[in-house]
C-alpha cells in the first residue's frame, strides 16, 4: 500500500517549511533512516528521514516549494513491487487541500498519536535509538509521520515523562468547538498601502524567520508584565585581565571577548540568586537547577538565540569556543533544534555596535534578558572625591513581574555587576 510523505514538523513551533533540496528522485529505493530532503523551517535547514522502506514513486512537491503547511503530502512512497498506478487516486489532489485542513495550533499538539498494533509502538530506527539514550518512553511520545509514526524530530524535542501525565496531555489538549468566524473586514496592510498610495517603495515578503519574529516579540510585549533594572559596571579591572589572559591564550589560538565574560557573570549569578532562574509554564514557575543561557545572534534577516548550557560549570574558553561555534553555526543557519530551544535567562549584546543603552523584549517563557551596551571612557567621582575616569557599560535588566519581583531581580543584576568587576572570582 502507498505512503504519502508529509511535510514534517521538525520543531515544536513549525507551522510551514520550504523544500530546499530533494535527495531522492523518482523510482529511487529508500529504507527507513536514509535521508529523503532537506527542509528549510524558520530557525535552519534541517534534514528530513524516511520512516518506511520503499520506493519513490512520485514527487508532488517540486524542491523550491515555499510555504508548505506541516502535513502536506510532498511525495508518494510505494511498496516494493507496487506501481505508481496502483496509489490512491486521492492523493494528489489532496496537495491543494491540505493547506485548508493543517491545523492552525503548534505542530506538536496537532500531531497524531503513535499508531499501535498490540504492544508495538511504529517508531523509525532513529527515533527508537534517540528515545533510548534519552530514556524516554515512545508510548508518550506523538507522531508527527505518516501514520502517527513516531520520527527523530518528535522525540529530540521530548522530555522523559511519567506515562501518567503524559496520558492527561492529549486531554488537555483537545479541542473545543470553534467559535463562529468573524465577518473579514479590510486588513491592516490594506489601509496601510491606501495610505502609502503614490508613493515609491520596495516591497520585501517577509520569510518564516522574520514572520516568526513578529509573531513572538508582539506576544511578548502584549502578554508579558515587563520592568527594567539598570546599572553601570566598571570594567577596568575585567579589561586589564582579559588583556593578561589573551596575552597567555594567545598561542593556542585563543581570544576571549568581553561578552564571554558576561555569559559567565550571568551563569554564575543564576546560582547565586537561584530564584531569579525560573521560567514562566502558564499556571506555576519552573525554577531552573541548571545556567542554561541563551545569547542573541544576528544574522541576515532576523536573529537566533542558541543556548550555552550548564555555563556556570564551563571555563571561559571553552564558553568561547562554545559560543564561537553556535554564533557560526546560527548565520549559516545550521542550527538544530536542541541547540536553540530552551534557556532560562537571555543576553543581548549590542556594545559592538556603540550602542549605550536600550532595553530588549523577553523570549517566553524565560523570566529575564539582560541588554548589553557598549563600554565607555567617562568621568567618575572616586571614594576620595577626586574625579577620575573609568571605561563604564551599561547593563539593563528586562524582567518578567509574573516570574520576578522588583528586589530578586534587584540581587539578580548586583550579582552580574559584582562578577564582572571581580573576573578572577568567576574563575573559583
Amino acid at each position: 500500500m502507498s505512503i504519502e510523505i508529509l511535510m514534517p514538523a521538525l520543531s515544536p513551533t513549525m507551522e510551514e517549511g520550504t523544500i530546499a533540496k530533494w535527495l531522492v528522485a523518482e523510482g529511487d529505493t529508500v529504507k527507513s533512516g536514509d535521508i529523503l530532503a532537506e527542509i528549510e523551517t524558520d530557525k535552519a535547514t534541517m534534514e528530513f528521514e524516511a520512516v518506511d522502506d520503499g520506493v519513490i514513486g512520485k514527487i508532488l512537491l517540486p524542491a523550491g516549494s515555499e510555504g508548505v503547511k506541516v502535513n502536506t503530502p510532498m511525495a508518494i512512497l510505494l511498496e516494493d513491487g507496487e506501481t505508481e498506478a496502483a496509489a490512491p487516486k486521492a492523493a494528489a489532489p489532496k496537495v491543494e487541500a491540505a493547506p485548508v485542513e493543517a491545523p492552525k495550533a503548534a505542530p506538536v499538539a496537532a500531531a497524531a498519536a503513535p499508531v499501535e498494533k498490540g504492544d508495538r509502538v511504529f517508531a523509525s530506527p532513529l527515533a527508537r535509538r534517540i528515545a533510548a539514550d534519552k530514556g524516554l518512553d515512545l508510548n508518550a511520545i506523538a507522531g508527527s509521520g505518516p501514520k502517527g509514526r513516531i520520527v527523530r524530530a518528535d522525540v529530540e524535542g521530548a522530555t522523559a515523562a511519567k506515562p501518567a501525565e503524559a496520558a492527561k496531555a492529549p486531554a488537555a489538549a483537545a479541542p473545543t468547538p470553534a467559535a463562529p468566524a468573524p465577518v473579514p473586514t479590510s486588513s491592516s496592510a490594506d489601509q496601510i498601502l491606501k495610505m502609502y498610495q503614490g508613493r515609491d517603495y520596495t516591497e520585501v515578503k517577509l520569510d518564516g524567520m522574520r514572520k516568526t519574529i513578529a509573531a513572538r516579540l508582539t506576544e511578548a510585549k502584549q502578554t508579558v508584565p515587563h520592568f527594567y533594572l539598570r546599572r553601570s559596571v566598571n570594567l577596568d579591572a575585567l579589561m586589564a585581565f582579559r588583556a593578561d589572559l589573551n596575552a597567555k591564550l594567545g598561542p593556542r589560538g585563543i581570544k576571549i571577548s568581553v561578552n564571554d565574560f558576561v555569559i559567565k557573570a550571568c551563569a554564575i549569578a543564576l546560582q547565586q540568586v537561584p530564584k531569579a532562574n525560573a521560567i514562566w509554564a502558564g499556571d506555576r514557575v519552573l525554577q531552573m537547577k541548571a545556567s542554561d543561557v541563551s545569547i542573541a545572534v544576528a544574522v541576515e534577516g532576523g536573529l537566533f538565540t542558541p543556548v550555552i548550557r550548564d555555563a556556570d560549570a564551563k571555563s571561559i574558553s571553552a564558553l568561547s569556543a562554545e559560543m564561537k561555534d553556535l554564533a557560526k553555526r546560527a548565520r549559516d543557519k545550521k542550527l538544530q533544534p536542541q541547540d536553540y530551544q530552551g534557556g532560562s535567562f537571555s543576553i543581548s549584546n549590542l556594545g559592538m555596535f556603540g550602542v549605550e543603552n536600550f532595553d530588549a523584549v523577553i523570549n517566553p517563557p524565560q523570566g529575564a534578558i539582560l541588554a548589553v551596551g557598549a563600554g565607555i571612557k567617562k568621568p567618575i567621582v572616586g571614594d576620595d572625591g577626586e574625579i577620575t575616569t573609568a571605561t563604564l557599560m551599561s547593563l539593563t535588566l528586562s524582567v518578567d513581574h509574573r516570574v520576578i519581583d522588583g528586589a530578586l531581580g534587584a540581587h539578580l543584576l548586583t550579582a552580574i555587576v559584582e562578577n564582572l568587576e571581580n573576573p578572577l572570582s568567576m574563575l573559583a
